[in-house]
């Protein structure tokens, strides 16, 4: 009996050991959103104004409810005539920031923009003159321990 025991302890042992050993040297990070924009010849500057105004104040008040870690603009060099103008970089805390975004994010794009959803719909189906959302990506950071 005290041997049976002894061989259980022993595989149990062994098998904390395999799994420890099989631990990931890394973990879940951040996630990120990357969106490319292409902007119509002559709307640089417009379309850096409603990214200043509108845009950051969202992002501005998503990152005092905790829903957004950081937000940055880039410049890009095109390589041809295709290829996205700016990026717009978003930094969430985790996967589960994205869950229900509508109803995490439209509360506070009323309180800013002052209009209803189908108002800011509206608007970014006007926003299409100065832009082309080509497409987004989302990325997560993977921290080494």
């Amino acid at each position: 009996m005290k041997s049976a025991c002894a061989w259980c302890a022993a595989l149990l042992l062994a098998g904390v050991s395999i799994v420890h050993a099989q631990e990931r040297p890394y973990k879940d990070g951040p996630v990120v959103e990357v969106t490319s924009v292409k902007l119509e010849d002559g709307q640089f500057e417009n379309y850096m104004a409603f990214l200043n105004t509108t845009w950051r104040k969202v992002e501005e008040e998503a990152k005092t409810a905790g829903l957004v870690l950081d937000y940055h603009v880039l410049a890009a060099r095109p390589h041809d005539a295709d290829d996205a103008d700016l990026y717009l970089v978003v930094m969430y805390p985790n996967m589960a920031a994205l869950d229900d975004s509508e109803a995490k994010f439209d509360p506070i794009t009323a309180k800013v923009t002052k209009m209803n959803y189908k108002e800011q719909d509206e608007a970014s189906g006007k926003r299409k003159s100065m832009r082309t959302i080509m497409g987004s990506e989302l990325l997560r950071e993977l921290m080494f321990k």
